[in-house]
């Protein structure tokens, strides 16, 4: 088992895609004609982004809304960064909501949650 991607359900995939490139520096890999899925250049891992109608056709029960949501999904992304403070506010100023600030954790690493225009939560922090 090798875990590939992950996909994000969003109202506009390209604004994600624009979002994340402005906000924490990732390079697009792809769009797909269509605009309801594309793809971030992230390393190992794909970050995907799909439009909701296709996770409509997939969940016939339909799914939570990210954007939708008054508080964040039970899960994140995390971004592992050497400036956790500067990235931060690179967020902020793409768009991005503040859910804590920089913090210190006891066990040394630096932490910080924004919360994206499309609903996602990101976590950015130092690595371990």
């Amino acid at each position: 088992m090798k875990f590939a991607y992950t996909i994000v359900y969003v109202p506009d995939v390209s604004a994600s895609l624009d979002f994340f490139e402005k906000a924490f520096g990732f390079s697009r890999r792809f769009l797909h004609e269509s605009g309801t899925y594309g793809e971030l250049d992230t390393g190992g891992t794909t970050l995907s982004f799909a439009a909701h109608e296709l996770g409509d056709m997939n969940f016939k029960g339909g799914h939570v809304q990210a954007h939708a949501s008054k508080q964040p999904l039970g899960m994140e992304l995390g971004f592992v960064t050497e400036d956790v403070p500067a990235a931060h506010a690179k967020a902020l100023a793409a768009g991005a909501n503040e859910l804590s600030a920089p913090t210190s954790k006891p066990w040394g690493q630096v932490v910080s949650y924004v919360r994206c225009p499309d609903g996602t939560l990101v976590e950015l922090c130092t690595a371990i």
